[in-house]
């Protein structure tokens, strides 16, 4: 079979086309996806613009949902600081009997721009399921648990189960120690927010 030999022209007219073709997917697609740069605003119409990650500081970086954009949850903000020590009383035994089952259904009403604790006792090994809903809105959760301390400490040892933003959640959970547990809601809205909140299980309300 005979190949094809280029002439000169036809070779030069082939670079040409390279070149524009390889310029063409560095402004629509390179510069949109690895620069955050698009020009033509040809990236944003495919899609290139959404893989561009920034380089800016993460404290900086945030999310979007349909209504509102919210700052990063960081796992530095889980639980209790390195500073404070996990108290003794955290590998005490399971007692021999739970608190009794119940269930309940509470509705609490969050301000706007305020934050309010919800919280129920627990002991060690004990179990709950749990379900929670807004009537409108987003809201930020620190969902943890508060060791039971015989002497009270300057400042308290907590665990963080779930920290970010929601306006409905579901689960359950198994107690790691006795103390309180709940949940911080914060209303970052201007209008004021309830949470329904139903409870199932070895639990007593405070």
């Amino acid at each position: 079979m005979q190949q094809q030999i280029l002439n000169k022209k036809q070779l030069i007219r082939a670079i040409i086309l390279s070149a524009a073709i390889g310029a063409l997917v560095l402004i629509v697609a390179v510069m949109p996806a690895e620069y955050g740069l698009d020009p033509t605003g040809a990236g944003k119409l495919i899609g290139f613009d959404k893989l561009y990650v920034s380089d800016k500081n993460s404290e900086d970086i945030v999310f979007s949902t349909n209504r509102e954009t919210l700052p990063v949850v960081k796992l530095e903000k889980v639980g209790s600081g390195k500073n404070i020590p996990i108290p003794e009383e955290v590998n005490l035994p399971a007692p021999a009997e739970k608190l009794p089952f119940r269930k309940d259904e509470i509705t609490i009403s969050i301000p706007p721009k305020k934050g309010i604790e919800y919280k129920f006792d627990m002991v060690k090994h004990g179990k709950i399921k749990y379900e929670w809903l807004t009537n409108d809105g987003l809201v930020y959760i620190d969902f943890h648990g508060e060791v039971k301390q015989q002497v009270k400490p300057q400042q308290t040892y907590y665990e963080s189960y779930t920290l970010g933003y929601s306006n409905n959640m579901a689960g359950s959970l198994l107690a790691p120690f006795e103390g309180p547990h709940g949940w911080y809601f914060r209303n970052d809205t201007d209008k004021n927010v309830e949470v329904t909140i139903r409870l199932e299980g070895e639990y007593s309300l405070k």
